[in-house]
């Protein structure tokens, strides 16, 4: 759910009780908590990783300009667990697949490698494997308009 901040252009993400103003942050890591992994073989036998995942980068990011936001879907259901990285004047990664037991360090290493590029773009070699194999997109940053619109 969004909200209108108190001032044009401002937006800020309502999550429970806690709003995040999406200007403070260097960078935003969407955690999807909507997801739900398959355990073992059965077809009725699930969990769901997402709210884990996002309480252990909130704890690795404490005291950090990089806010950990949980929503409700980013509509990968195929590919548990998913997250979106997200900045100003960035790309925007969408990333898949993810096991935040074994990938931890991994969305850690990812995370911080984003937020020192200058737009977002992380190189092939600088990508941890889960990087690598896990992005379902790549979404260009929103134009910045410099001179006025003519009406």
């Amino acid at each position: 759910m969004a909200e209108a901040g108190g001032q044009a252009g401002d937006v800020n993400l309502v999550l429970g009780r806690e709003a995040i103003h999406m200007n403070d942050p260097a960078v935003t890591v969407f955690v999807c908590v909507s997801c739900r992994r398959r355990l073992g073989g059965s077809d009725e036998t699930f969990d769901r990783p997402g709210p884990g995942l996002a309480s252990s980068l909130r704890q690795k990011f404490q005291g950090s300009d990089v806010a950990i936001a949980e929503v409700d879907c980013l509509a990968v259901c195929t590919r548990p667990c998913t997250l979106a990285l997200s900045a100003a004047n960035k790309w925007t990664y969408l990333i898949g697949d993810l096991e935040p037991e074994s990938h931890l360090d991994e969305i850690v290493a990812t995370v911080k490698s984003f937020a020192a590029s200058e737009n977002g773009i992380v190189a092939w070699r600088e990508r941890p494997s889960s990087f690598r194999k896990g992005v379902v997109a790549r979404v260009p940053p929103r134009p910045t308009i410099t001179e006025p619109i003519e009406p």
